[in-house]
């Protein structure tokens, strides 16, 4: 599979990880309706390659990303406005979508597990882009704010489903409502971040955790594991998850994956898991549609 090339990112896949790096050094990495398009087209990238199984996402330069791009001033956030803009990006009719909104939807569909390799700054929905990924590892020197109050707007990027359910209610109207830009020690505190690293120490340690990943688990449990656990968490009843279980159980204690890691464990010699992703997940969720837009 050719190297995807993208305008707002650096793409590059080396011993099963891909590494996603927003690529605006200049502008902190700053947020713009291109990169929201680059990024959802990186996510089909690593999803439809069989040599992806982790994905890292970071920053170039100092910064992760500081939010949305405000070249345009006062009317960076006003859509009718941009009309141009907004149409460019894929909204159609009178129908306006959240940018940052299409980029977290996209990476809550990823089939391989996600990390956030948060570089620097993190502000605005270069922090509220992270919540759908797995796990959030940090420089020592990042720094996070939700500062949509503080700029006249409110939370965007399907951030209010998802920061409640990693930090609490709680934690996050404190940090909604005061917008105040806080520590890498606090998010990690709070339990925003999982684990905190020397600046020079951070990619290292992400990939060190990817390529656990890679070695040791089958791609396919991993794309299964990453939707019963998000799925999971907006079931009503914990027979949903059972019933959820029980098919991927009997599903994939068939497969060849399950005789491959069997084997594997028995000889003690690793795993070489013959099922791929591309070739479609097992049906777990019959009823399951995913909401449209409207």
């Amino acid at each position: 599979m050719s190297k995807p090339q993208f305008e707002t990112l650096l793409y590059d896949v080396e011993d099963g990880i891909a590494t996603i790096t927003l690529n605006r050094p200049d502008r902190l990495n700053a947020f713009t309706p291109k990169m929201m398009l680059d990024m959802i087209a990186a996510f089909d990238a690593t999803d439809a390659d069989d040599a992806v199984k982790a994905v890292i996402v970071t920053g170039a330069g100092r910064g992760f990303c500081a939010g949305a791009d405000l070249g345009a001033g006062g009317g960076t956030f006003d859509q009718g406005a941009r009309e141009a803009e907004r149409r460019a990006a894929g909204d159609t009719g009178d129908v306006t979508r959240d940018g940052g909104g299409r980029v977290s939807l996209r990476i809550f569909e990823s089939l391989k597990p996600v990390i956030a390799a948060v570089n620097g700054a993190a502000v605005g929905v270069g922090v509220t882009m992270q919540l759908p990924m797995d796990i959030r590892l940090a420089s020592t020197d990042a720094k996070f704010g939700f500062v949509f109050a503080r700029r006249g707007i409110a939370l965007e990027a399907c951030s209010s489903w998802f920061l409640p359910r990693l930090v609490g209610p709680p934690t996050a109207l404190e940090w909604c409502y005061s917008g105040r830009v806080f520590s890498a020690q606090e998010a990690h505190a709070k339990g925003l971040v999982q684990a905190l690293h020397a600046p020079e120490d951070l990619l290292p340690a992400a990939r060190a955790l990817a390529t656990e990943f890679v070695a040791n688990a089958a791609p396919m449990s991993m794309a299964v594991t990453r939707q019963l656990i998000w799925r999971g968490m907006v079931a009503d009843h914990p027979m949903e998850a059972h019933r959820a279980d029980s098919r991927s159980m009997r599903q994939r204690g068939a497969s060849d994956d399950a005789r491959e890691g069997i084997a594997a464990f028995l000889e003690k010699r690793p795993a070489d898991f013959p099922d791929r992703v591309s070739k479609g997940l097992p049906d777990l969720w019959p009823e399951w549609q995913a909401p449209e837009y409207r």
